[in-house]
């Protein structure tokens, strides 16, 4: 088994939907609480309004951002490509947290930020050092002083009270600088009495989704997996439906939802999302279509390669084309215990290739490439 394992060898994932595992196993019985008492999207008893084709030509064509969902996907698996330092760790992260050591470049100790920070929102929106101190990933920020976690910082950290302590201290502090309150130890959130200037601001400084995804990254690695849903359904709502923060639908739609490693989770949240997003034609997140019993696949031709037939093979019957089965997802290497399951601007790094069968069930979502590309190009 130790060969077997040894000899496997990490697949990059070259399109969205190999990183996206999330309607893979679909079942409409899945329980929607984890969200919300949101009934499952069907859709079929909810179809998707058609445009007219004026509409169509000067409606934004949406497409899911390759770079985000590789990224997701890497955190959701555990950084499968990763190694870690020959060097001996020296837990820097969890010593800031025990309050021995201060943060690299600026010398501040956690407890001062714990305790003088908070409610000092211009200091904590101008300083660009802490945030990789305050939530610590296995993956460089921007501050290259700050040291990433190893697996055996994240044990010794999530065995630790006092750290662990301070931690949900420190998200406290980000949530109140954000507008949020945290109520109580499952991770429950709500407005704080601050929310409509500090939402209004949100709104504007978009960077601050950055910081928001790496939390929830952060919250998933020491331990507080289970807060990241409550946090994630409340920006939903905020954004789609008390259209407070619309800016940030797109982040919350493209990273927040994705760094939640459950996939029932990552339904119920994004059933709940379809059900309030505008216009409802734009949304790209759902799941695909379904094909009715006793449908027949479209499968892609090539036109160049059909050789004309003599009119009296005409009258013939044409052979069907047997459908090319789909790649599998790059989900087959996550680990037996798992259930496997930020930003402005998302730009370049997209797969164009798309087959007709997909482009059939996603057409409403990505982008139509010409003609002449796509009869060529297949999954």
């Amino acid at each position: 088994m130790g060969n077997l394992l040894s000899s496997w060898k990490y697949r990059e994932p070259s399109t969205v939907e190999e990183c996206d595992s999330t309607w893979e196993s679909d079942s409409e019985s899945d329980d929607p609480q984890v969200a919300g008492d949101i009934s499952p999207v069907d859709e079929e008893e909810a179809p998707t309004p058609q445009l007219s084709d004026d509409a169509q030509e000067s409606a934004p064509k949406l497409k899911r951002s390759f770079y985000a969902a590789k990224d997701l996907y890497k955190y959701r698996h555990s950084y499968p490509n990763y190694r870690e330092s020959r060097q001996a760790s020296e837990f820097q992260n969890l010593r800031f947290y025990l309050n021995k050591i201060p943060l690299v470049p600026d010398g501040i100790y956690i407890e001062e930020i714990l305790n003088e920070w908070k409610g000092d929102y211009e200091k904590l929106e101008h300083n660009h050092t802490y945030i990789q101190w305050l939530f610590p990933l296995r993956e460089q920020g921007l501050n290259f002083y700050a040291q990433e976690l190893t697996q055996d910082e994240i044990k010794e950290f999530q065995n630790n009270r006092e750290a662990k302590r301070r931690f949900i201290i420190a998200y406290t502090v980000m949530l109140d600088f954000f507008g949020i309150k945290l109520l109580d130890k499952n991770g429950s959130v709500s407005r704080a009495s601050n929310w409509c200037e500090r939402f209004q601001h949100l709104n504007e400084s978009q960077h601050n989704y950055l910081r928001i995804t790496r939390i929830l990254k952060s919250l998933g690695e020491l331990g507080f997996e289970s807060f990241k849903a409550p946090l994630v359904k409340f920006l939903l709502k905020e954004a789609l439906i008390e259209e407070t923060v619309p800016n940030m639908k797109q982040s919350a739609l493209e990273y927040f939802v994705y760094t939640i490693r459950e996939r029932k989770e990552r339904r119920s949240l994004l059933r709940f999302a379809q059900l309030h997003y505008r216009p409802s034609e734009h949304f790209i997140w759902g799941p695909p279509k379904k094909r009715k019993a006793g449908a027949k696949m479209n499968c892609p031709v090539d036109k160049m390669s059909v050789k004309s037939k003599p009119e009296k093979d005409s009258s013939s019957k044409n052979t069907p084309t047997a459908p090319s089965n789909e790649e599998q997802t790059g989900d087959e290497t996550k680990k037996s215990d798992e259930s496997w399951t930020d930003d402005q601007v998302y730009t370049g790094d997209e797969q164009n290739g798309r087959s007709e069968e997909k482009q059939d069930s996603e057409e409403k979502s990505y982008s139509n490439e010409t003609q002449t590309s796509t009869e060529n190009k297949a999954i």
